[in-house]
């Protein structure tokens, strides 16, 4: 069986950063895109950041110059560096792993920023 385990996630103030470790675990083949993606109360889940086994990374506009995803591939971990968290990043942050045919969701963490 496939699990995404996440971490990392919390209380945070204004401008301050964390950064959320997922790390998947079971038999994934052929992993093409691993990622995060977020949903706040009364919001539909939107896309954060994903990142390509070659590299490419995809930002929302919201968040880039501000969030990093990065993967370690040997090690099927995916992470993702918030920095400079405003209010309305508060959200559950649900990592993501996909392959050509199938996707996996992490249980989710909470990032809640506030003063």
């Amino acid at each position: 069986q496939v699990q995404l385990v996440e971490s990392g996630g919390g209380l945070v103030q204004p401008g301050g950063s964390l950064r959320l470790s997922c790390a998947a675990s079971g038999s994934i083949f052929s992993i093409y895109t691993m990622g995060w993606y977020r949903q706040a109360p009364g919001k539909q889940r939107e896309l954060v950041a994903t990142a390509t086994n070659g590299g490419r990374t995809n930002y929302a506009d919201s968040v880039k110059g501000r969030f990093t995803v990065s993967r370690d591939n040997a090690k099927n971990t995916v992470y993702l560096q918030m920095n400079s968290l405003k209010p309305e990043d508060t959200a559950v942050y649900y990592c993501n792993v996909r392959t050509l045919s199938i996707a996996y969701w992490g249980q989710g963490t909470q990032v809640t920023v506030s003063s």
